[in-house]
């Protein structure tokens, strides 16, 4: 059998892994990836240490059910990057990225010693077609390629630039690798910072590793910024896990909303917790004050209640498979609390919650919500906001991407497969494979939640698509 692998992210690293450890019988493997960074993604490549992996290890295991993978790789390295109110080791995200590198480089040899045939070449995939019982992958070079499966691992979308501003001067698109951008920010300069969420935090904390003394203002709709990593517990959710979703579903012929949070009010309840005080906690967020929140968050970091904790896991672990037994309905009621959602799920950690907390309570750092336009003007910036209009040098786009949006660079891969009926758009965002022979590994895979991917659900996809790929 022949495997066509589009990208060279942690998607393919997963999918790779898996297969090294599932497939028997030896075939062959082509990896398409244009960029000098193999096995990174846009997330860990080379960058500023101050960009660190915003999870604890047991969350970072790229090799579905084995949660202490990374950490084993890690070893005695982790030791120079303990986050001390978590911890747990927060590394740099580009020694991250080695672990990935290792991680995939490792498949690759084991593969080969078991007689399979890998190449990894440097090309862009530009289109894909049936042709009788293979498919042929297209490159932009024009070269032609076969193959009996394909697994599409292109990542994630781009920033989108929402208040038009991609040709004034000083406006950063998107802000990775951030050693690239911030050497082009003046250090005394005015900056706004579109977004609040772990993006928006990854630059103010890279500022302020730089030495960045002008003042910084963070502006978005909610102004909410993302929740504060706890110290992991010995604690495995007993009522919020797949099979408990999956008797619900049997039992009623449906999975509901309603349902779903009894799951969690038992949870709640077999620790001794109160669902009431703990949902009034989440739904206080959107009213709070930012700097008084995040306070009270970072001195809850050893807190004992499992609330928050039981959310963040089963969000990447319960959540993809729950999310497609809901009904529309319901799918509605939880994309309204989009902002909340994100933000609980993929919280940050403490070491960086106490950059911004020292540099909030200076009042060098501030958060404005109720964005209502950024207009360029004159060699500098007019952000507005509900509180009125003010003056900033520098603009920096910290907006996430969307969730399954289309990557730019794999646009015409994706049309073409669209118009072949190989795939099929989701209305909700992301590609859906039409046909048997093809899997999409990543966030790009539609149908999922809008919680953007962590690398606990890649990995659950990638093994996935390994058993189909190949289940000998």
């Amino acid at each position: 059998m022949d495997i066509a692998i589009v990208g060279a992210g942690a998607a393919a690293v997963g999918l790779l892994d898996a297969l090294a450890a599932t497939a028997v019988e030896p075939g062959g493997i082509t990896v398409f990836e244009p960029s000098a960074h193999l096995w990174r993604g846009r997330p860990y490549g080379p960058d500023l240490d101050s960009v660190l992996v915003n999870a604890p290890p047991a969350l970072m295991s790229i090799r579905h059910q084995d949660r202490g993978h990374y950490a084993a790789w890690l070893g005695e390295r982790g030791a120079a990057h303990v986050d001390e109110q978590l911890g747990q080791p927060l590394v740099p995200r580009a020694l991250y990225g080695d672990y990935l590198e290792h991680t995939a480089e490792t498949a690759l040899a084991t593969l080969r010693e078991r007689g399979w045939h890998v190449r990894v070449l440097a090309a862009r995939v530009t289109a894909m077609a049936r042709s009788g019982d293979r498919l042929v992958l297209r490159a932009e070079d024009g070269k032609r390629y076969e193959a009996d499966r394909a697994a599409l691992c292109v990542g994630g979308g781009t920033p989108q630039d929402h208040y038009g501003l991609r040709e004034a001067s000083g406006f950063v698109a998107d802000p990775y690798p951030l050693a690239r951008t911030l050497e082009r920010v003046p250090a005394e300069s005015t900056v706004a910072v579109i977004g609040s969420g772990l993006t928006a935090v990854d630059v103010v904390v890279s500022l302020a590793a730089r030495g960045h003394a002008g003042p910084i203002t963070l502006v978005s709709r909610s102004g909410l910024l993302p929740h504060v990593w706890q110290r992991p517990l010995d604690h495995r959710p007993r009522q919020v896990t797949a099979e408990r979703v999956a008797a619900l579903h049997r039992e009623h012929g449906a999975v509901t909303l309603d349902g779903l949070i009894r799951l969690l009010r038992a949870e709640l309840a077999l620790a001794g917790e109160d669902f009431g005080d703990f949902a009034a906690d989440l739904l206080a967020a959107g009213v709070e004050e930012p700097a008084g929140r995040l306070r009270r968050q970072l001195a809850a970091v050893d807190d004992l209640a499992i609330g928050r904790r039981v959310l963040q896991e089963t969000a990447h672990t319960v959540g993809p498979y729950a999310w497609r037994l809901l009904a529309e309905p319901d799918r509605v009621r939880l994309r309204r609390h989009f902002r909340l959602a994100t933000s609980l799920a993929s919280p940050m950690v403490p070491v960086n919650a106490a950059v911004l907390m020292r540099l909030l309570d200076s009042g060098q750092l501030s958060v404005a919500a109720g964005i209502r336009g950024i207009e360029a003007a004159q060699g500098c910036f007019l952000p507005r906001c509900d509180d009125g209009t003010w003056r900033a040098d520098v603009v920096i786009n910290a907006v996430n991407p969307p969730p399954q949006a289309v990557p730019d660079a794999a646009g015409p891969l994706v049309a073409s497969l669209v118009a072949g009926g190989l795939a099929v758009l989701h209305p909700a965002g992301g590609l859906v494979p039409a046909d048997p022979r093809l899997d999409v590994v990543g966030d790009f895979a539609g149908g999922g939640p809008f919680i953007t991917s962590g690398i606990a659900g890649i990995a659950a996809q990638a093994a996935q698509a390994a058993r189909a790929t190949h289940p000998g």
